[in-house]
């Protein structure tokens, strides 16, 4: 479908400064707690607090900031549901807990991939659960909005298209819908929250603000949403960063009016729902603000997915000189050969950083298993394997910089690899 057809129906986007929408979060003064799901939710955000632990004590430390939002990286796309399910609780209580301590309100945001991979309703189920035993007030509704227009990935109508030039191809037709672990076949999200759901939220029970609403304003969105009860799931179209702007208007009126929402989210929601500028990267200067290490930079590469594939064979047209070491699943998978022969790849990785940028990738050829547990088992392990290297790596050496390419990869780099536990991210 071309785009420009598509949203021929609609009003035209309606411009929003960020300083109006800070305004309005600030007045309504609720801190938001954001369980990231991986890493990749905070490339849409700057100078933001992020946790890779959560005890009680993690979230005092960052609520003694005016920080209005903080990650809390809980890698629960890499974990089977009951484990999901536990670590989403932890983080809820322990924030709660905090929360209560330091006299602040709190509103959770479940982010969640763009392209609808991930534990929902789970996810959402689990938080409103714990809102609850913990005295919190009922949940309204469940918004979702996983658009990411940087990324190209919007929503029209109520239907999620990831944009190829300048067509939109529905999202079910694209290879993250056949996820070994989380795939599905809609595309329109009334169908896919009834689809994910097992029939327990019927697609006509879902509300859909669709572009016309989103783009009449903030008051019109609340009222859309208001009838909202007993979890009611929300769908929203975005195609800009504008949509995301007036949306967060509209939900901002909507908690002033008493509704309580969760939110399931892709990237940049975040970004505007607390009336953040788009920043622009990062200067090598503001990246290295010492200079950096004088040796070579470490590249880890463990997303398989076709797109990471094609990045990775323009890093090597690019970049030639690039030291070039693949670990082998095979060899990972099997519990016998694996401890050597990841102690072997360290010691290469650490030799080739002393002459220059060093690229380390998984096998790219996909291994799953017979059921979705066992994938996300294969997984886990292949990851481990990866941190080995890395925190292996590390105390031998300091690399001039860290890159991690995957979601599972990038949250096991930082919380694993590189032992962080507090960090903030300084933008993208």
């Amino acid at each position: 479908m071309n785009e420009a057809h598509a949203l021929q129906a609609y009003p035209a986007a309606r411009p929003v400064a960020a300083s109006e929408v800070r305004a309005a979060s600030d007045a309504l003064g609720s801190r938001l707690i954001v369980l990231d799901d991986d890493p990749t939710g905070t490339q849409s955000v700057a100078d933001l607090p992020v946790l890779t632990a959560w005890d009680v004590d993690d979230f005092a430390a960052v609520f003694s900031t005016d920080a209005p939002a903080v990650y809390v990286l809980t890698n629960a796309r890499s974990l089977g549901e009951a484990d999901a399910r536990t670590r989403n609780r932890e983080v809820a209580v322990n924030a709660l807990a905090a929360a209560r301590a330091a006299g602040i309100e709190l509103e959770f945001v479940s982010r969640g991939d763009s392209t609808l991979r991930g534990h929902f309703p789970l996810e959402t189920d689990t938080l409103a659960d714990t809102i609850a035993a913990a005295g919190g007030a009922p949940i309204d509704g469940v918004l979702i909005v996983p658009a990411f227009p940087d990324a190209g990935r919007v929503t029209i109508g109520g239907t999620h298209y990831m944009r190829e030039g300048d067509e939109l191809r529905p999202i079910g037709q694209t290879e993250f819908a056949r996820d070994a672990t989380f795939g599905y076949a809609s595309s329109d999200l009334a169908d896919w929250v009834a689809e994910k759901s097992q029939g327990r939220h019927a697609a006509a029970s879902v509300i859909v603000v669709d572009l016309t609403v989103v783009r009449a304003g903030a008051e019109a969105i609340a009222d859309a949403i208001q009838d909202a009860e007993h979890r009611t799931p929300i769908v929203c179209d975005v195609v800009t960063e504008d949509d995301l702007r007036l949306l967060s208007l509209g939900l901002i009126a909507a908690r002033r009016r008493g509704k309580n929402l969760l939110s399931r989210v892709g990237p940049p929601f975040v970004r505007a729902r607390i009336g953040s500028a788009q920043r622009e990267p990062l200067t090598a200067t503001e990246a290295f603000p010492d200079g950096g290490a004088e040796r070579g930079g470490l590249i880890v590469v463990g997303s398989h997915v076709a797109v990471t594939t094609r990045q990775l064979a323009r890093l090597r047209a690019v970049h030639p000189g690039l030291a070039d070491i693949e670990i082998d699943v095979a060899r990972v998978l099997d519990p016998a050969a694996a401890p050597a022969y990841l102690r072997e790849t360290a010691d290469a990785v650490i030799a080739a950083l002393e002459l220059g940028d060093v690229v380390v990738s998984t096998t790219r050829t996909v291994t799953t298993a017979a059921d979705a547990d066992a994938s996300l088992a294969i997984a886990r392990t292949v990851s481990s394997a990866v941190v080995q290297v890395v925190q292996d790596v590390v105390a031998a050496t300091r690399p001039r910089f860290v890159v991690a390419k995957g979601g599972i990869t990038s949250s096991d780099v930082a919380a694993r690899g590189l032992s962080m536990r507090r960090a903030t991210v300084l933008g993208p």
